[in-house]
């Protein structure tokens, strides 16, 4: 794994420095952590779950999660956390994040408790690739935004981004370059949102873009990987209008699949 810079700060010690204040959760990005001016999409929800599991303990696995993400996470974010309703089994937590701008993310957590039931059934099949050490660097395009310095990348399958004509689809094996507890769902949570829109296999240049919205679902309540690696497929599956909805599985090096996601990307360009 190649280290990183000095000036850079690992994730583990970016959501150490997070703090609790009146009821909120504080934290002041680190440029190396940002898209441009604002969080990317991942790091918000990362920082949203964070600061649900600090505000709120003994919750049930997380079951699936919705963002919606509203205006740029700039300055010192504040993130609140606020039990929505619980039940036997479930618990729905609420979650805004807040910039200096104003509301930047809403979130919504479903925990769940799992039961014993008849059905086993999944259909998401890893496909059959290289490992990560037989695939090529992925993240090797100038002008890349600050935070995917944090990962490293194997393009497995797929196109690079400005691959003109190419299927808008991309299969990279990614793992944090800072090494850390790999059952951390707030780890992967960051990690997912890590590769750009798979449209951008497409565009002949890099065009600014936006995620509007996010879902995720769990496949696995308490996924792992021994290495590291993740192995993420994303899929363009409209991208017209200046819009692109995506969806994007990953799975365990063992072929697991362990989180699912449907994306709406703003393009605009």
């Amino acid at each position: 794994m190649s280290g990183i810079h000095s000036e850079m700060t690992p994730f583990s010690a970016l959501t150490a420095a997070m703090q609790q204040d009146n009821g909120r959760h504080m934290i002041d990005l680190p440029a190396d952590w940002l898209q441009g001016r604002t969080a990317y999409g991942g790091l918000s929800a990362a920082l949203c779950l964070e600061a649900t599991k600090r505000s709120h303990e003994n919750l049930p696995q997380l079951r699936s999660a919705q963002f919606c993400f509203i205006g740029p996470a700039t300055g010192t974010l504040s993130i609140s956390a606020d039990v929505l309703r619980k039940g036997k089994s479930t618990v729905i937590v609420g979650s805004d994040l807040m910039g200096e701008g104003g509301l930047a993310v809403r979130s919504t957590f479903c925990f769940g408790t799992g039961r014993a039931s008849s059905h086993d059934h999944q259909s998401l099949v890893m496909p059959r690739v290289l490992g990560p050490d037989e695939c090529p660097d992925y993240y090797v395009w100038p002008d890349r935004p600050n935070f995917m310095g944090h990962f490293d990348g194997r393009l497995a399958a797929g196109a690079m981004p400005r691959t003109t004509g190419a299927k808008p689809e991309m299969t990279v094996w990614l793992r944090h370059q800072d090494a850390g507890d790999e059952t951390d769902l707030v780890r992967l949570l960051a990690l997912a949102d890590a590769l750009p829109p798979a449209s951008l296999a497409m565009s002949k240049e890099f065009i600014p873009i936006s995620t509007m919205t996010w879902s995720i679902d769990m496949l696995d309540a308490k996924p792992f990987t021994s290495t590291g690696w993740w192995l993420v497929q994303a899929t363009a599956d409209t991208s017209r209008e200046g819009y692109s909805a995506q969806s994007t599985v990953i799975w365990s090096p063992d072929g697991n699949p362990v989180l699912i996601a449907r994306q709406n990307v703003a393009i605009f360009g």
